[in-house]
């Protein structure tokens, strides 16, 4: 399977996904122009999607921006660095303070999430939600994003759902097992459909749901 990389290869990926599902060309017509967003590899992507859990872009750019001006380069060393507090100052919730802190004590023990994003797919997932704190989702959109995987649907993203279910005239909003069961009509071009699906759902309803930014 060929990673996403490159706008070229979106181009590419694009047409892949039109040859197994025709649908989805409606999609391409109302979405607009697809965006890369490629994210690091390492503890920097991941604390990234992180901070992008269940808030607006604007408000995970805003925290992000201040999590930056704290620790000038987010990496585990710079987390543990500093207390609860100064990091829940900067806008991060209990539970995602706790989660950069777990996976920044894993990476210091041995975790090579650069290592992971070479993985597998199902091997990677499985050991990045081994830790506490990190879900199926984390783990699906850093695999997409990072290691450019052209095989990933984050089936949970609440933004996915409503977009699939707008595009394909579906009654109600599919649920996550739903519409993971739908997607694997896609693969092996499901990275693609969800990316088509986010500048979709951007376009229509004016609010980039895009986990990265």
């Amino acid at each position: 399977m060929q990673p996403i990389r490159s706008e070229s290869d979106i181009a590419s990926a694009i047409e892949r996904l039109l040859a197994i599902a025709p649908a989805f060309r409606r999609v391409i017509d109302a979405a607009g122009p697809v965006p890369l967003r490629r994210l690091p590899t390492g503890y920097e992507g991941v604390a990234g999607i992180v901070v992008s859990q269940m808030v607006s872009r604007a408000s995970a750019d805003a925290i992000w921006g201040r999590l930056q001006a704290l620790l000038g380069a987010v990496t585990p060393a710079a987390v543990l660095g500093r207390s609860v507090e100064e990091l829940r100052a900067v806008g991060l919730s209990g539970a995602k303070e706790s989660t950069l802190r777990i996976l920044a004590e894993a990476c210091e023990g041995g975790l090579d999430l650069e290592r992971t994003a070479t993985l597998p797919a199902d091997a990677a997932i499985g050991e990045m939600t081994g830790l506490k704190g990190i879900g199926l989702w984390t783990a699906e959109v850093y695999l997409l994003f990072a290691a450019g995987h052209p095989d990933i649907f984050p089936s949970g993203d609440v933004a996915l759902r409503t977009a699939a279910g707008e595009a394909f005239g579906l009654a109600e909003r599919p649920t996550d097992r739903a519409l993971r069961l739908m997607s694997l009509d896609w693969s092996p071009e499901r990275s693609i459909a969800a990316r088509l699906l986010w500048a979709y759902y951007g376009r229509r309803h004016k609010r980039d749901a895009m986990p990265v930014a």
